[in-house]
């Protein structure tokens, strides 16, 4: 019996695949590198931006974006209104962790409301600023990133009417340390990521194979449906719904969603793990009967694709803002020859991450406000782009359109988990048996 309840255990604990942790060990990883962020990051963060208090607020099911990064695993949501307060003491450059609440948020975050002195709970948060009496309390307010715009008016009414008239100057929007601690990614964080760039590859090879895809009879819709699938039977999750798009020489099939031979395929595809989020968009072709390889002049295309891809990977520099590499990299790959489109964006918490955005498919002039940004190290990064090649026989250009994670430190730019560097074939060619 002893055996058969130890089996049982083992089983409702196994994840869903060999890759993914169990949702409780998840939890216990995702506290770890939140205590870790919030020792190792938020001081030099605070320090960085001359910010010396940083309040967040959040109701129940109307969170700050910002504040839902700092929960606890075990919290899905704020609770009632929850008010979290860092306070860096100039002296010491350690950070105080106080929640203006009826109880702990988590194990970082200590609650600071005695009920009894304070029954208002905007009076208690008054009273913990005037006791610290900071230079500037910032607050999640930005017209420029959504991310770093989370307190809602009812409640940055109620706090501003609760602040003593002394202190009411010195509120400044926090805009500068809520884009550091989103875009900026921990050691261990960077352990992981790996495994969810690979794991979004493997999903993609899969999908892209003759294991989901019959010409003639599977659609693009049921491609898409089985990524959808797929990364939540492994226990993933994703932030935006796969996208599946054919391009083909015949634009006037009567059923133009059935994938057949000599289509180019595209997916835009992502996964959620641990809280953090993966981007990535590849292309498969389908060989028609005879062929072994992809016509050589779509070859050429992707290879076009590849090289604005380096292009783009040459200009990063610390320092430097998103529209000063878009621009550089359009310059440089036109010059080439090339016909490129530059849409990259950072990643991270977020799939459309804060940060410098380095052009929008529609802003190829570049971004007002996120374009502004600097790239600064310890930042992650969608290098997503694409380029237009004309190709014999096709009525359309062709568009590549490639997506690839990176990662940008000290050492410089690197793809997190490799490339697709050649189109993948459907079916897969046979291997040659002498």
């Amino acid at each position: 019996m002893k055996k058969i309840l130890l089996a049982l255990t083992m089983l409702l604990a196994a994840p869903a695949s060999a890759d993914v942790l169990p949702l409780r060990a998840q939890a216990v990883v995702v506290n770890q590198l939140l205590a870790e962020r919030f020792d190792q990051l938020l001081p030099e963060m605070m320090a960085q931006t001359g910010i010396d208090m940083w309040v967040l607020v959040s109701r129940e099911y109307n969170e700050d974006p910002v504040l839902k990064t700092m929960l606890p695993a075990e919290w899905l949501n704020a609770r009632r209104r929850t008010i979290l307060v860092f306070y860096r003491d100039a002296a010491s450059g350690k950070v105080e962790r106080l929640a203006v609440t009826r109880y702990d948020v988590g194990a970082s975050i200590k609650q600071s409301w005695d009920k009894k002195k304070f029954p208002n709970q905007w009076d208690a948060l008054a009273d913990i600023i005037k006791t610290r009496n900071p230079r500037k309390i910032g607050l999640n307010t930005s017209a420029t990133f959504g991310h770093a715009d989370g307190i809602d008016h009812t409640e940055y009414t109620e706090l501003m009417a609760a602040l003593p008239a002394a202190l009411k100057g010195r509120v400044v929007s926090a805009e500068p340390l809520a884009v550091r601690w989103l875009e900026t990614r921990t050691e261990r964080e960077m352990q992981i990521y790996p495994q969810m760039v690979n794991a979004t590859h493997k999903i993609i090879e899969e999908g892209f194979s003759e294991h989901v895809i019959t010409p003639g009879v599977t659609t693009s819709e049921d491609v898409v449906w089985w990524f959808r699938q797929k990364i939540r039977d492994l226990g993933y999750d994703t932030w935006f719904h796969p996208s599946v798009e054919i391009q083909r020489q015949n634009t006037e099939r009567a059923n133009p969603d059935i994938i057949i031979p000599g289509d180019l395929l595209h997916v835009d595809i992502g996964i959620t793990y641990l809280r953090l989020n993966t981007d990535i968009q590849q292309h498969v072709y389908v060989l028609k009967p005879g062929e072994t390889a992809a016509p050589a002049a779509l070859q050429q295309a992707f290879a076009g694709a590849n090289r604005v891809q380096d292009i783009l990977l040459s200009q990063f520099q610390a320092g430097r803002s998103g529209n000063a590499m878009l621009a550089a990299a359009l310059q440089q790959a036109k010059a080439e020859g090339l016909r490129p489109t530059i849409y990259s964006h950072p990643i991270g918490y977020h799939g459309h991450a804060a940060g410098p955005a380095i052009g929008m498919w529609d802003a190829q002039n570049g971004v007002p406000g996120s374009g502004d940004e600097v790239l600064r190290p310890r930042t992650a990064y969608s290098i997503e782009l694409s380029n237009t090649a004309e190709i014999p026989g096709w009525r359309e250009p062709v568009n590549i359109m490639l997506e690839e994670d990176a990662y940008f430190d000290a050492s410089g730019v690197r793809y997190i988990n490799g490339r697709q560097k050649q189109l993948l074939l459907l079916p897969r060619p046979a291997l040659s048996v002498e």
